[in-house]
Order: C-alpha cells, then structure tokens, then sequence
C-alpha cells in the first residue's frame, strides 16, 4: 500500500543529559536518541515544528520514518514519545534502527465501513467496537494504514472476528490461536420480541379472570335468605 515518506531532518547533538537537551528546547528543537541494531546509540535533535506536522499526520506512531542526515538515510520506527503535561509538546522521542522487510510489532487501527446498511444497525442494533487497533507482526516497510472492518451485511448478535479481515501478505496478529472478535451488533431478534410478548399476554388473561371468579363465588352470598330477626325476652310477670 503506498503511501506519503515522512523524512525528517536531523542533527547530532554534542551535549547530552538535562542541559544538553534543555538546550536544544530552546533552540526550538526536541531531543531524541537513535538506537538499535549493531550500532551504537546516537543523541540527536529533531525540528519541532516538523515533528508536530508528522504526528498530526497521524502515521508517526504506527509507521517507519526516515531520518536523514548529511545525506545518509535511515529507516526507524517510533518506539517511545514523551510529551509537556502542560502543553503536550513533544518534549523527547526514542527511535529504533530498522531495516526494509524486517519484521517489528505495530498496533494498526481499524476502520469500520458499512456501518449505513448493516441490517442489524437498521433494526436498532448497537455497534460496539471491541478493538480499535490491533497488534500485528509486519515488515517494517510493509505496514498498513489501517484495518478495515465491513459491518455491511451484520445482523443483531453478529460478530466480526479476525479471519474476517484481509490482511496484506507478511502480515499477522500478535495473538495467535484464536479467532479474536473486534465488533459485535448487540440488541435484540424479532423472535426474542414475540417470546416476551407470549408469556405477558398469558399472565394477563388469569389476571382477568380473577374478577370474574370471585364474582361466583359472591353470588351465592347475595341470594341467601335473610336471617330471622332475634325474638323479644318474655315480659316479666307482674306482681300481684
């Protein structure tokens, strides 16, 4: 997959430790050290600016760079950045030697495409992302953009899993063994609606009847005769 080169320009740094490198902050440039391979690590500083325009191409962190210095080149990749909590300025960058075709882990996103006429979202499904990148094993001249997750044809308890994306030769996940899953469409079938429907329209219909039954049972209360009214005592007998 072709893409943009990023090449940045670099320079040696004389000075290392917290002054050398507060020196070059100042100078508007961010230090950094060059490690790897069968050489020797190497202090050096980069443009800030130049910097911030890689990282806000958003390749940075997952892809290699060039460096490029008095006309020689090297291929790295960013293994670490630190940035300013206050300005989240990048304030110092680890960067490892690697070689065309050598294989180095990369966490690469995943781009979700079909999202309009997947039938599980349409019948108001949840869409949940399990993973928006995925670690993989790649050449490190060969890493892809993205990943891309087509949810098209996904109805509701769907899961897409990793066999599901194509993935460009030499490449593979980090997790290996198993069909990991990366989206799911979460809500509920038409048959678990009617299941819950049944059961509710079964206990409505006793609930009705109890009404009536008790109105029975009343009945026979209602046409029961009176009862006969209590007798007067005797009088007492008068005295004679």
């Amino acid at each position: 997959m072709s893409k943009p080169e990023i090449v940045l320009n670099v320079d040696v740094r004389e000075r290392t430790g917290r002054g050398g490198a507060r020196e070059v902050r100042n100078q508007g440039r961010v230090p950094a050290v060059l490690y790897g391979g069968d050489k020797a690590p190497v202090p050096i500083s980069i443009d800030k600016k130049t910097i911030n325009i890689a990282l806000k191409s958003g390749k940075f962190l997952s892809h290699t760079v060039t460096l490029e210095y008095k006309g020689e080149r090297q291929l790295v990749f960013a293994q670490d950045i630190q940035f300013h909590p206050v300005t989240d300025e990048p304030t110092h960058l680890d960067l490892y030697r690697v070689e065309p075709g050598q294989i180095i882990r990369v966490a690469v996103p995943v781009h979700v495409t079909g999202q309009g006429v997947s039938p599980g979202i349409k019948r108001g499904g949840a869409m949940n992302i399990v993973r928006h990148e995925i670690w993989l094993y790649a050449p490190a001249d060969n890493i892809p953009e993205h990943l891309e997750a087509d949810v098209s044809t996904m109805e509701i308890g769907d899961a897409l899993k990793i066999s599901a994306i194509q993935l460009p030769e030499g490449v593979r996940p980090t997790i290996e063994g198993r069909d990991f899953t990366i989206i799911t469409i979460a809500g509920r079938k038409a048959k678990d609606d009617v299941a819950e429907d049944k059961p509710a329209a079964d206990a409505a219909a006793p609930a009705a009847a109890a009404p009536a039954a008790g109105a029975k049972a009343a009945a026979p209360a209602a046409g029961a005769k009176a009862a006969a009214p209590a007798k007067a005592a005797p009088a007492a007998p008068k005295k004679k």
